[in-house]
């Protein structure tokens, strides 16, 4: 009021124009315009009387806006026009005009707004924020775990409680999880989305390990897993800034009221199994959240049927397949190492960092967001899983040697070839021994052609040497085109003065007669020709001793 006083004062008395007024006071020059012309409404004039106060003043120049509620102009129901604001597209512009369809003489917009903001706040201040419908679902764990026993080993673990809170409605979703890890974070969050029937907009968590991999306030690193989780889901990760949890009041109410309406009912209880607690905290939570309002009309579950389920997106065809997701470096031998198991990727992407997607069943790699291998998962350490198409020309030809491809690949050739192939693998003491001398003996194929390797083949089984060796020199010296040497008896005399012959060894035999016959006629001691003949006769000849014939030496 000190300011309309001032603003007639400058009019009437010092004759100022309004926009020197409104320089003046601080004001538009349309706010001057409109003080004046009220004024002169309500038959005013400079000087002001004295005995006027500023109650009777502001009464005299808005008595249209001041008169109490009744028949000519009601007042709205403050609390449905809170409620309607919560829906998509709804506005106070929009509920001003049917509040004006239903009393034409109701207030105009401006005092309809200002009513509304002055009953707005006298609602308490978790109250204050205004959250649309289906828009956010809040999420965080409670300070406070639920021990459960293990009735077989006697051990005690601390089950954590997952607490999800709609924005709108403040419906309530809980359960119990062993721990606040990755795989419990992303199961909890699909589970609350099933209950609930659809999906929000967008989910506020907190900036903990399993949801935000860096936190910061203005770009949160979201988790790879929980990224992926909300593209499959169509929403959107919106972390609450650090240490800051009105950002996220809803939810911090919702686990306020999960530990004093739930887990306090339930501390004498003792549970033996994860199943157990979650079955108990069902039953409380729908009491929970079908408890009355304090201030507002209706409860939890009333307002998400009326506001937040029809506005809810609906849930994908598949639920999400969990999926954790790590970085690796690509080894020389063009594999990564996913928990002791290696897989193959393209062989360019030696010494590269690429981002590795586990399931339950498949390993995917990709690079730069290209996904460029793909394997069922195997959980045998120390093995390989390896794709021929990964490997180098030179690698996927040495992958191909096995006996079975060598030896198809000989029988080409021909029978002789696939004979030696077969003899070379053989002959060692562990058949990859022999792929060289066999891959040898393809190069040879390839550079003289099927049918001398065949013939120089033959060749070699004919001198016995059926090597790689052999056959190599036999192509290059031409000896495959020869033919093959006859039987022994008609190969040519050897004609050399190192080579004594038959003759020399007859010759030699005579003259041993010669001089057997001499010792016989000048030593009478000697043996004659027909006692050694019955000696001789008498080793050849059994002796039968006890029925059985034996020799005599």
């Amino acid at each position: 009021m000190r300011k309309i006083r001032e603003v007639l004062r400058l009019k009437w008395e010092a004759g100022l124009s309004n926009r020197q007024i409104a320089a003046s006071c601080r004001v538009t020059h349309g706010t001057v315009a409109a003080y004046v012309k009220r004024a002169e409404e309500a038959g005013l004039s400079w000087p002001l009387e004295v005995e006027l106060t500023d109650g009777e003043l502001e009464q005299r120049l808005f008595q249209a806006e001041m008169l109490e509620p009744g028949a000519e102009r009601p007042l709205p129901d403050w609390s449905q026009i809170h409620q309607e604001l919560k829906r998509k597209g709804v506005t106070l512009f929009l509920l001003w005009q049917e509040y004006k369809t239903c009393h034409p003489q109701g207030y105009q917009y401006s005092q309809f707004c200002d009513r509304y903001r002055r009953w707005k706040d006298c609602l308490e201040v978790c109250m204050r924020q205004d959250h649309k419908a289906g828009e956010k679902l809040f999420v965080d764990y409670c300070g406070q775990t639920v021990p459960v026993i293990d009735p077989f080993s006697g051990e005690i673990r601390e089950a954590q409680i997952f607490v999800a809170t709609l924005g709108a409605s403040n419906y309530t979703y809980a359960e119990a999880t062993w721990t606040q890890q990755l795989a419990d974070w992303i199961g909890s969050h699909i589970r609350a989305w099933n209950a609930l029937g659809g999906v929000t907009e967008l989910v506020v968590p907190d900036n903990l390990r399993s949801g935000v991999s860096l936190a910061c306030r203005y770009d949160p690193d979201v988790n790879p897993t929980y990224h992926e989780l909300a593209l499959h889901y169509g929403t959107a990760i919106l972390p609450a800034r650090v240490r800051k949890p009105r950002d996220k009041a809803k939810v911090e109410s919702g686990v306020q009221g999960v530990e004093q309406r739930i887990l306090a009912p339930l501390r004498h209880r003792t549970f033996f199994s994860l199943v157990e607690l979650n079955q108990a905290i069902r039953e409380l939570l729908g009491p929970y959240n079908e408890r009355p309002f304090q201030k507002l009309p209706g409860s939890r579950r009333s307002v998400f049927e009326q506001v937040d389920r029809p506005a809810l997106k609906p849930l994908p065809e598949q639920p999400y397949e969990f999926a954790e997701w790590k970085k690796a470096r690509v080894h020389m031998d063009y594999h990564v190492e996913v928990d002791g198991h290696y897989y193959s990727v393209p062989y360019s992407l030696v010494r590269e960092q690429v981002d590795v997607r586990l399931t339950a069943n498949v390993v995917e790699c990709f690079h730069r967001g290209e996904r460029v291998a793909s394997h069922a998962r195997s959980f045998q350490k120390g093995r390989h899983t390896t794709v021929k198409e990964h490997m180098p020309r030179a690698h996927q030809e040495y992958a191909d040697c096995t006996p079975e491809r060598l030896v198809r690949w000989a029988k080409h050739s021909g029978v002789a070839t696939a004979a030696v192939v077969e003899g070379l693998m053989s002959s060692r003491p562990h058949v990859q021994q022999g792929y060289r001398a066999c891959l040898g003996l393809m190069r040879l194929g390839k550079q003289y052609g099927a049918g001398r390797l065949e013939a120089a083949c033959i060749r070699a089984q004919f001198i016995e040497s059926p090597s790689y060796r052999s056959i190599a020199s036999i192509l290059k010296k031409g000896l495959d085109q020869l033919p093959l040497p006859g039987p022994a008896q008609e190969r040519p005399p050897i004609d050399h003065a190192h080579v004594r012959g038959a003759q020399y060894y007859q010759s030699d035999c005579d003259a041993q007669e010669r001089s057997a016959d001499d010792v016989d006629s000048s030593d009478p001691g000697q043996t004659s020709d027909s006692e050694v003949d019955r000696d001789v006769q008498s080793l050849t000849r059994p002796a039968a001793v006890a029925g059985v014939w034996q020799p005599q030496f």
